[in-house]
């Protein structure tokens, strides 16, 4: 989790079903470029601190999405955390901010992936980077048994059913990589997905060999993204 834990000035309140999304503006942007999505990790938060190479290459917009049961968003009672309910998240704030390229750090580059695939056209671009909770519950049920978490009921966050849930959520290879074609055949750029990170579980194993994927660093994704 990031030590950094100033928010943002300009926050957004969205609705998702009964969770209130946080939304926050961290930049205005000073060019032509499209809004930056930032999707940040398991049990992490939006901070104000916009990522050097962010900061240093992106003129349009920057925004930051909490995810349901994380920073300043609201947590449901009882869990019932999955990838499919942040996609759902991410998609509300694609709506609310308009086509964005989206930087998804850990389980924030596997729920951008599978918005981008299933957000008819909001997505721009996805670059996925290293961070907690990238590897997921793997391709298979690890243990019959059900990890329950401490009862809280103050509604601070993380939602421990959250980082329950999530860490254990099922990734199966052939699933994500359906999302990830179904994106690059819709999307006009030539690579529209960048892979940036060198930790490469089986589902993003079998995403980087997909037509349409680049390997590279994030500040040649970025480059790319923003067309310089």
């Amino acid at each position: 989790m990031t030590p950094d834990l100033t928010m943002s000035a300009s926050v957004t309140y969205l609705t998702h079903g009964r969770v209130r999304l946080a939304l926050h503006e961290l930049s205005a942007g000073t060019g032509g470029s499209v809004p930056l999505l930032l999707l940040h990790s398991l049990g992490g938060r939006t901070t104000s601190k916009i990522p050097p190479s962010v900061q240093q290459q992106w003129t349009g917009p920057v925004f930051g999405l909490d995810f349901t049961g994380h920073g300043q968003s609201s947590c449901p009672s009882g869990g019932g955390y999955s990838s499919e309910l942040l996609m759902a998240d991410a998609d509300t704030a694609l709506r609310e901010i308009g086509p964005a390229v989206i930087v998804g750090s850990g389980l924030g580059g596997y729920v951008g992936l599978l918005v981008a695939g299933a957000s008819a056209g909001r997505a721009t671009g996805v670059a996925v980077v290293g961070g907690s909770g990238l590897a997921g519950g793997g391709v298979r049920p690890g243990s019959e048994s059900i990890a329950v978490p401490p009862h809280r009921s103050d509604g601070s966050t993380p939602d421990p059913f959250a980082l329950v849930e999530l860490s254990t959520d099922l990734r199966p290879p052939n699933y994500v990589a359906s999302f990830v074609r179904q994106f690059v055949s819709e999307s006009v750029a030539e690579l529209p997905v960048s892979i940036c990170t060198a930790a490469r579980p089986p589902w993003l194993a079998a995403v980087v060999e997909e037509f349409g994927v680049a390997s590279c660093s994030l500040s040649e994704a970025l480059d790319h993204f923003s067309g310089d």
